[in-house]
């Protein structure tokens, strides 16, 4: 039986299970185990069904077989029909049996039962804990799992490559504390684990430090480290987030190279980025390459369109992906509302808010929430209108007390109307509240490096001829039509105040230093993490123009393509 059972052939161990005619609990535990390896789960369950009807006694290793049985089945009432014989023989407390009790519960997502099994084992190993890493893992929870590993350490056990594989299912979005305490586990450990690699560029990906993603992923290959399916699809997102297509597409060689594809993470993945970097042609072709599809990559083509003002593309493919019988989900239907948004398509945009209601949210009246109120709020900005803007801003100070860029707005809306008072009481109360606008900050890719820029940067070593050309450059701006938009900046000042600070915002020296130091003709593409302002839109079309250059700028709403003077988002946004 054994010698079946090792060699992955349950059929056979039952064969010879069925033809001893005296079976013991050694019998009954290798042909449970057998099924198990081999994931037959309901067989095993079924197995020890009979074990008990035939009047053999379970031990400490028929128990963690059956627990692992029903954690990988989610049948979380026979484990607990487990649990109850266990604790009267007191199998409970025996290492493997509280193990295996830990990760049911667990994958059950009974997490308060998992962590009193663990509390009352009289004895845990490294898999105790990494078990209860998991089952909070497992359900999102991951500041919580990062506590446990905490705690391990506290008793002076060191996370391995399994605490790292343990945490991988929820890395998301935590503080800055527990990024620095992750990195410090990553650190402890042997270079040679691709597992904690993989965690490592995922928590910094998923945490706004794309740099730090990038820079692990080039330092993972350069130690020989060879990126697997989960690395690709990590740091993939980070390289759309800097713009850093130059590495994005040598991660694409790669997927070719290693045969990584069809994998829909990894494609839905390199949609993104394409899209994230401007190239839509080169999205479009991983879309259309795809063997399969699901709502994900349809979403992620949709998204792409219309943030770069491509509407019609979008609703073409909407059209399509109904026909194929694909239910479009929530995701979806904003995607498309978006693409009729930035494309100015009003008609359009009411039908598939018509047929999102009626199939999904069936006429339902809800509470606007602080989205809602910031797009009223953004469109008061957009058409000067004061009394609604006023009453939308009101709302949201309720909802997102802490949200900067609603405070900007508004006092952008009174500065338009020339209402500086009102403008320095916006202010006044973000001071009080401790609310800081967001400083401006712009990347920009040049040969396989991102350099970031903030407002007024004179960091960089090349300051000095930026600044310069800068200056050259807008007077050349100014021959030919160009007038500082400075009915926005803040304050009641002089206009030559105004322009000097709508000069330096951030994405003017970024495209400024692109063009200093890469050939006539190239492509500059820019991002920034604040939406793009009405000064910056209209000069980046003069220097489109100018230096004969395509610009691409990604702000926090879209994209902006802009040639020969002319902006793909016509004005609209």
């Amino acid at each position: 039986m054994r010698a079946y059972a090792t060699n992955g052939k349950p059929d056979g161990t039952r064969k010879v299970f069925d033809k001893i005619p005296e079976r013991n609990n050694i019998i009954f535990n290798v042909m449970i185990r057998s099924y198990v390896n081999k994931n037959f789960h309901k067989d095993a369950i079924l197995m020890y069904k009979s074990m008990l009807a035939f009047g053999v006694t379970s031990d400490h290793y028929t128990l963690p077989c059956i627990l692992k049985a029903c954690s990988s089945s989610n049948n979380l009432r026979f484990g607990i029909q487990i649990h109850c014989p266990a604790v009267k023989k007191g199998l409970d407390l025996t290492l493997f049996t509280g193990n295996g009790l830990v990760s049911m519960y667990g994958k059950c997502g009974v997490l308060v039962d998992a962590r009193r099994v663990l509390d009352e084992m009289p004895y845990r190993d490294i898999v105790s804990w990494n078990s209860m890493v998991a089952a909070y893992a497992q359900n999102g929870k991951f500041n919580d799992a990062l506590e446990v590993c905490k705690e391990m350490e506290s008793l002076g056990l060191k996370p391995d490559p399994g605490t790292m594989a343990s945490l991988s299912p929820a890395v998301t979005n935590t503080s800055a504390k527990n990024v620095e305490f992750v990195k410090k586990m990553f650190l402890d450990m042997k270079k040679e684990y691709i597992v904690a690699w993989n965690v490592m560029i995922a928590v910094f990906a998923n945490n706004s430090m794309p740099s730090d993603a990038i820079d692990l992923y080039s330092q993972m290959e350069a130690c020989g480290v060879k990126p697997d399916a989960i690395t690709i699809a990590s740091v993939l997102p980070a390289c759309g987030d800097l713009c850093a297509l130059s590495l994005g597409k040598r991660v694409h060689e790669y997927v070719h190279m290693k045969g990584l594809c069809p994998n829909l993470t990894i494609e839905n993945a390199l949609i993104d980025m394409y899209a994230k970097c401007g190239c839509l042609q080169e999205a479009r072709k991983v879309f259309d390459g795809m063997k399969f599809k699901d709502v994900v990559s349809w979403t992620s083509m949709m998204s792409a369109y219309g943030r770069s003002g491509e509407g019609h593309l979008a609703i073409e493919l909407f059209s399509r992906m109904q026909e194929l019988g694909i239910v479009a989900d929530s995701i979806a239907f904003v995607s498309i509302l978006s693409a009729c948004s930035h494309a100015g398509l009003l008609l359009e945009g009411q039908h598939y808010y018509r047929l999102m209601t009626y199939n999904h949210i069936k006429n339902m009246p809800i509470e606007p929430n602080d989205r809602v109120w910031g797009a009223l709020l953004s469109a008061c900005h957009v058409y000067k209108n004061i009394e609604i803007g006023v009453v939308a801003a009101d709302r949201l100070f309720q909802l997102a007390p802490q949200q900067s860029g609603y405070y900007v707005l508004l006092s952008n809306i009174y500065a338009k109307a020339c209402r500086w008072k009102d403008v320095t009481l916006v202010r006044s109360i973000m001071k009080e509240r401790g609310i800081k606008k967001i400083p401006g900050v712009s990347n920009v890719e040049l040969r396989d490096q991102v350099y970031t820029f903030l407002a007024g940067d004179r960091s960089h070593p090349q300051s000095v001829e930026i600044y310069e050309e800068l200056d050259l450059l807008l007077g050349k701006m100014k021959e030919v039509g160009y007038v500082p938009k400075t009915d926005t900046t803040l304050h009641d000042v002089e206009e030559e105040d105004k322009e000097n600070h709508l000069v330096v915002h951030s994405e003017k020296l970024a495209i400024v230093f692109a063009i200093i130091n890469s050939e006539p003709g190239m492509q500059i593409r820019v991002t920034k993490n604040l939406r793009v302002c009405e000064d910056c839109h209209v000069a980046i079309k003069f220097i489109s123009k100018i230096m004969d250059r395509e610009i691409i700028v990604r702000d926090t709403n879209r994209y902006h393509h802009f040639v020969n003077g002319i902006c793909s988002c016509g004005d609209y946004w």
